[in-house]
């Protein structure tokens, strides 16, 4: 589905080639040094190659002061070569993500978090959707899942993924429960879901007693475990992300528990290769929209 979406992305970039003379051009702020954060960007970066986005990564130490950030970020938005702005979280510590996403132009927010964006997405008005639960409601249609009158439970109420998520299922008429932290019984409100996202970041958390029989099972998360007897009791002894720990010191498990959600589940996402790939598409195609709304031709 990824491979589909990276293929009309770039028929839609030679359209814009053949039509203005210039493909989108994306910047990554990357600020700090995290490992994971430095393979994500360098993978939304090969992603841009493939289908024809010209991009950079704008890489800043990670003693730069919320000042500095800011004012590289209000560089990027005055140059007009720049059509859209995606700042790689989490930032540092000590930096204010909301005057962070504050500084990016909305017209060059590719990852849809800037404030006006996101009430323009709850007012159902035309705005960049952000890229996870793009490429989630894109994996259910795709995938021919229904949606309407479906009851979908969010795990998680993060502004990246849980509350712009359970708008999106609102907006396709799914009933939708959004679970947290702080909600009592957990597994008494995921056995009801016909469709259950997972996204809390917390390695094999939910568990095949949380799983109605049947339902749709989306896991966001990306945890990553080094240690081989806690890989051994989530995939099994013999599992070959066991021996991945063992030769390479860590793998990747999701936040649902991979063999108790394949016994109860009717579909259920990898970790990795499922809604990964997705998310990077959804930000190709966010680039594509925004570099289609700048370079438009002018009214006359």
């Amino acid at each position: 589905m990824a491979r589909a979406i990276r293929t009309e992305v770039a028929a839609g970039i030679a359209e814009l080639v053949t039509r203005t003379g210039a493909s989108p051009r994306l910047a990554a702020v990357l600020v700090g040094d995290d490992p994971a954060s430095q393979v994500y960007v360098r993978n939304k970066i090969a992603a841009c190659h493939e289908v024809g986005i010209r991009s950079e990564e704008v890489r800043l130490p990670a003693s730069t002061t919320e000042e500095q950030v800011v004012g590289r970020i209000r560089r990027l938005d005055d140059d007009p070569d720049v059509d859209g702005i995606l700042v790689q979280l989490p930032l540092p510590g000590g930096l204010d993500r909301t005057a962070v996403m504050l500084a990016v132009d909305p017209e060059k927010d590719v990852d849809g978090l800037h404030p006006l964006n996101a009430g323009r997405l709850l007012m159902q008005l035309d705005a960049p959707v952000p890229c996870t639960p793009a490429g989630i409601i894109e994996l259910l249609d795709r995938a021919g899942i229904r949606i309407p009158g479906q009851h979908a439970v969010v795990v998680g109420r993060s502004a990246i993924v849980g509350r712009p998520l359970s708008m999106l299922l609102m907006q396709r008429d799914a009933t939708v429960t959004v679970c947290h932290s702080k909600t009592p019984d957990l597994a008494s409100f995921t056995r009801q879901a016909d469709i259950l996202v997972a996204a809390i970041g917390r390695p094999a958390f939910v568990r095949g007693d949380h799983i109605r029989p049947g339902a749709v099972v989306i896991d966001v998360g990306v945890n990553r475990l080094d240690d081989a007897r806690a890989a051994a009791s989530i995939f099994g002894e013999d599992s070959p992300r066991v021996r991945q720990v063992r030769e390479r010191g860590t793998t990747l498990v999701g936040d649902v528990h991979p063999r108790e959600a394949a016994e109860r589940a009717g579909w259920l996402t990898p970790v990795p290769g499922g809604v990964g790939p997705l998310t990077v598409a959804s930000l190709l195609r966010n680039t594509l929209r925004a570099a289609r709304l700048r370079r438009r031709p002018a009214a006359r």
